[in-house]
């Protein structure tokens, strides 16, 4: 009822990743960008260019190149969230049928609503999140693929209840289907569901296994119906576990604000500094230019005005252009890291790609890296190596062993990709060897596989884990072929022989048994109970004549292990008709059973599983990546601590963290973390860190003080350790309660691996290490489940592999395969980070240099704001400074670097912290401080010296003035010497004719007519004004009296009779 269920107003169908809209894309984008503070600044800068009292540029000086910035990053913004919105229209606007008003109609995903009852058919995603209600195959089950959701390519079975499997496709039954499911609100948790359907006066208890979400693939199937349970972005698990988008900014972009503010500080310092040179300038000189300077406002005022000008004027020590250079820097750290062809896979033709241009230069101050397992580390693919059957071991490993493979072609179903490299075992196989036949039988048997056959003979094995795989497969060629099962029976072909076993019961595989067991009954009637699981489980439950067994068998498990290898036990046992009997109604009971169904349950199975015969071992390689070991051993050497993260059970990952170096036989201990409850969990993490650091106890106190700094400071270990934890554990180490005990346990640690985790717990894992260790992290995966973790880290990297490219598109790198990442922190990281550094350093001093430049005009222009440079000059150096700087940098920095010097020495990798490295370097500083003394100095040297040999009349004034006049001192002057006469330094006619004449110099003051005041001259006396004003050509003091002889204040001379000389 589609009208009773949209009274509740539950969420619709359709999703939203994208940021913006048609009409709030401008308003926020601005926001976005008006955050980094230089841009805000030249906004601010902008208005006061509008007042043409303090204004000395046109405002269009920095309206186009703050324009030029922000239509950039809009349109760059602008196209990303296009294309995020045609995903998110591709997404909604899909197809399925939904049955509306007794008929199937196709309809948009987007309008698919809770309470709808959709059709799926083969291949088809998952709508919503749904109740399974009916299939086409036999007992109502399904087959799904769920690499969406935790990254796993291997099949899953969901079953329908028996009421609603009824229903079949009869679409006058569903449309008739009134029942009524109660169930837990929306979560993320995509291991588990709780609810009850009400249906014909009945309620059913409803679990994980009755339920589809979305994202799953249906496969194997060709129609199966769902109640819509959960829809769209805020109800369904698997948008619940995607993560939020979130805008990534470099540590060299923060330290840019940073400094952005400290530059403006000292612009702000600068301007109050010619401020105040301007008010005691206006005091102490401004009169005097009053005439033809007329002065609107006070020394304060405009002192004040000046402040604002300056502000205009020094702008350019605020550098808008930085952004873009640097834009521009990495946007050619992102080509170099495409174009490499190191980083080039020819097998899938994948070249390396930086989805991303602003995150270059963090990638050479990684600290932590967050991997994903299968498919990050591993190719996904099992080999079945070697076996220990009866204390005799048997196989060898490929790469180790010359040998020639073994000749299956006495089997017709035998796997042609199979290969083993032991004869011995095919010979046992084929003397029928009781207890090789009954090892295989069990590999044949004990698992939840399902067999595809599309034509005779081509069987298509899908599991739920990879290894399970290889031991089908590997009983397959060994003559012991698994062909079909139903949910009642398997099919196996024993050496030729078609063989049907009943099949009772499965006891499921989980974290806590870490086995699993199937019991059967084989056509003769025999029952028998068959059990694999971990070796140190197995053991615990062996009969007591099996222990001579077990002491070799454990010496074939050490060896194999030490090779890098997954191993696995295997026991049986015969069980008894009457006790299987009461046994299985108990187990009716208890699987039933709505209270402490799953506590009922393991009782159950602990009893059965007891008094086992032990059979064997097995040996199985999961192939790693190329070059894994090694790129792992590289990071280490570099100080990058690996953390792998996983949705696989523990023993995969353990073996794995073997295989790759990650954890080593050499380390002191590896803790296993895996309580079910608070208190277990907080102890074993405290048991850990007090081995670790026995004298940690105390600081195991500052805790509480560390997390309100939110920082933990690095500590360590009193040798090597490894932890790994369970999912269930880490959901409670992840509590804000515990959260610093289990980040400081970690970290303590040399390698981490966290197993059966969520996609969401990996994200909070990350988020855990960026809140308190303040440390750059890099998350890298291959499949859907590693989404959230990729966009929670600092930086995101996707490898393209098995899984799709859901990883590659959330990510901001991508390449095909684990060992890359090697080369792209290592090598472009390192380079990237370098050339920021310094690119900045340079970038600043040029900038000061050419700001200083009117700062040391101001103080000979009369702190008047008036420009030192014109515009073109201005702009001709600027564009040229960038584009030229950029060019030969780029030019120096590629023919000086090479890559290879960094493999060799990846020790002097770590370049944690842009400030420390690009402004805490005393080169840096006495570079500063020489460069800003070398800018100086030839300006005052070069004034000093004019001042000396080349006055001016202004200067011999000053000189004058500030020298006291010696005493006065007649002398003679020779008639051979040439007589200097004053008209070449006079404005008016010369006094030579006087001199020669005999007569004493007199001239009577006249006034004379002029507008002007008569500044400094004396009341008898004649002073010319201009230039020559004070200028004595001969040297000798000015304005001295000498006898009888009145002096002007224009030079000096004494005349003489003839008789005196």
């Amino acid at each position: 009822d589609r009208e009773y269920n949209r009274s509740f107003k539950y969420a619709t169908n359709a999703i939203k990743t994208s940021k913006y809209n048609f009409f709030t894309f401008l308003p926020l984008n601005l926001f976005e960008q008006f955050q980094r503070i230089a841009n805000a600044y030249f906004l601010v800068l902008l208005v006061l260019q509008l007042i043409p009292e303090i204004s000395s540029l046109s405002w269009f000086t920095t309206v186009v190149p703050l324009a030029l910035v922000l239509t950039v990053t809009a349109a760059k913004d602008a196209t990303d969230d296009i294309n995020r919105h045609r995903s998110d229209n591709q997404v909604n606007n899909r197809k399925v049928e939904v049955l509306i008003d007794r008929k199937l109609r196709s309809e948009k995903w987007m309008d698919v609503q809770v309470g709808d009852i959709i059709k799926l058919e083969n291949n088809q995603f998952v709508t919503a999140d749904l109740l399974l209600l009916s299939s086409s195959e036999p007992l109502n089950l399904v087959y799904i693929e769920t690499a969406e959701l935790d990254g796993e390519t291997n099949l899953k079975v969901k079953q329908a209840l028996p009421v609603t499997g009824d229903l079949g496709d009869d679409i006058e039954k569903l449309a008739d289907f009134n029942g009524e499911v109660r169930c837990e609100p929306p979560n993320n948790r995509l291991d588990r569901f709780n609810g009850t359907l009400a249906f014909a006066g009945q309620k059913y208890p409803l679990d994980n296994e009755k339920i589809l979400l979305r994202g799953c693939t249906l496969r194997n199937t060709d129609w199966c119906f769902g109640l819509v349970l959960f829809g769209g972005q805020p109800g369904t698990k698997l948008m619940q576990n995607s993560g939020k988008s979130t805008f990534k900014r470099t540590s060299i972009d923060r330290l840019m604000n940073v400094l952005v503010l400290c530059i403006f500080g000292s612009l702000v310092f600068m301007c109050m500094i010619l401020a105040i040179g301007n008010y005691i300038w206006e005091v102490k000189n401004g009169s005097n230019f009053t005439v033809f300077l007329q002065r609107k406002h006070s020394a304060g005022f405009s002192a004040f005005l000046t402040f604002w000008s300056y502000i205009i004027i020094l702008n350019t020590v605020v550098p808008i252009s930085l952004y873009v250079s640097v834009e521009i820097i990495r946007l050619g750290n992102s080509f170099y890291i495409d174009w490499d062809r190191k980083m080039y896979y020819s097998r899938s033709d994948t070249p390396a790609e930086a989805r991303t241009t602003t995150l270059n230069e963090e990638l050479g101050q990684i600290k932590y890296v967050f991997s994903d397992k299968t498919g990050t580390l591993t190719q996904n693919i099992m080999i079945f190596n070697k076996c220990s059957i009866n204390g005799k071991s048997y196989g060898e490993i490929r790469r180790l062993t010359l040998k020639d493979p073994v000749d299956f072609s006495f089997n017709a179903l035998a796997d042609p990709r199979f290969v083993f490299y032991d004869h011995a075992l095919v010979e046992a196989v084929k003397l029928e060897n009781p207890e090789v036949h009954a090892f295989f039988r069990l590999l044949a048997l004990c698992h939840t596989v399902m067999a595809e056959e599309k034509k005779e003979g081509e069987l298509l094995y899908q599991a739920q884990s990879p290894d399970e795989g290889a031991l089908v497969t590997a009983a397959r060629n060994f003559g012991f072929v698994f062909r079909s099962r139903t949910p009642d029976s398997i099919s196996i072909v024993e050496m030729g022989n078609q063989r049907s076993y009943e099949l009772l019961a499965i006891l499921d595989f989980n974290n806590v048994r870490k086995r699993m067991s199937v019991i059967v009954r084989s056509p003769e009637g025999k029952l028998s109970l068959y059990c694999k699981g971990a070796d140190t489980i197995i053991y615990e439950r062996l009969h007591q004549s099996c222990s001579k067994l077990m002491d070799v068998t454990t010496d074939h498990l050490n060896e194999f292990a030490g090779e890098g290898l997954r191993t696995l036990a295997l026991a049986y046992k015969d069980l008894d008709e009457e006790y299987f009997s009461r046994w299985r109604e108990r187990h009716h009971e208890a699987s039933t059973s709505l209270e402490d169904k799953e506590s009922k349950l393991d009782e159950l199975y602990e009893e059965i599983e007891k008094d086992l015969l032990l059979l064997g071992a097995t040996a199985i390689e999961d192939k790693l990546q190329d070059g894994v070991p090694q790129t792992i051993e590289q990071l280490a050497k570099a100080d990058i601590k690996i953390w792998v993260l996983t949705g696989d059970k523990q023993e995969t990952a353990e073996n794995i963290g073997y295989s790759c170096n990650l954890l080593r036989e050499e380390m002191k201990d590896i803790f296993i973390v895996s309580g079910h409850s608070p208190e277990d969990v907080r102890q074993e993490l405290r048991n850990a860190q007090n081995s670790m650091k026995p004298d940690g106890a105390a600081n195991s106190l500052l805790l509480t003080e560390e997390k309100s700094k939110n920082l933990i400071k690095d500590e360590e270990a009193n040798g090597e350790y490894g932890l790994v934890i369970n999912g269930h554990s880490l959901a409670y180490a992840l509590e804000s309660s515990m959260e610093l005990e289990f980040l400081r346990t970690a970290c303590l640690c040399k390698a981490v691996i966290c197993c059966r985790v969520t996609p969401l717990q990996k994200a909070q894992v990350v988020e855990l290490v960026k809140k308190y260790k303040k440390a750059v992290t890099l998350a890298i995966g291959d499949g859907a489940n590693d989404v959230s973790m990729i966009k929670a880290a600092h930086i995101g990297v996707g490898i393209s592999g098995q899984e799709g490219m859901q990883a590659v598109l959330s990510s901001d790198y991508s390449f095909a395969q684990f060992r890359f990442l090697q080369r792209l922190l290592l090598v472009h990281g390192r380079w990237s980070y370098l050339r920021m550094c310094k690119f900045l350093r340079y970038f600043f001093y040029k900038n000061f240099t050419f700001t200083f430049v009117h700062f040391w005009f101001a103080f000979f222009c009369g702190f008047s704001a008036q420009l030192g440079l014109e515009m073109s000059y201005w702009t001709a150096v600027n564009t040229f400074f960038v584009l030229g700087s950029l060019a030969m940098y780029f030019a120096v920095t590629f023919t000086m670097y090479s890559n290879g010097m960094f493999l060799i020495f990846p020790s002097a990798f770590p370049f944690i912290g842009t400030a420390r490295n690009s402004l805490n370097q005393p080169n840096v500083w006495l570079t500063i401080i020489l460069t800003s003394i070398l800018c100086v100095l030839p300006v005052v040297t070069c004034r000093f010296l004019l001042i000396q040999l080349c006055p001016t009349i202004n200067d011999k004034v000053r000189q004058a003035r500030a020298t006291p006049p010696p005493p006065p001192r007649r002398s003679r002057i020779r008639r051979t010497s040439s007589r200097r006469s004053g008209y070449a330094f006079s404005h008016a006619q010369g006094y030579g004719d006087l001199v020669t004449s005999g007569r004493f110099l007199r001239r009577p003051a006249v006034p004379r007519a002029s507008g002007f005041p008569q500044v400094g001259r004396a009341a008898t006396g004649f002073s010319p004004m201009g230039r020559s004003a004070g200028y004595s050509p001969t040297g000798r003091p000015q304005n001295l009296k000498v006898p009888d002889v009145e002096v002007t204040s224009l030079q000096m001379y004494r005349t003489f009779s003839d008789g005196d000389l």
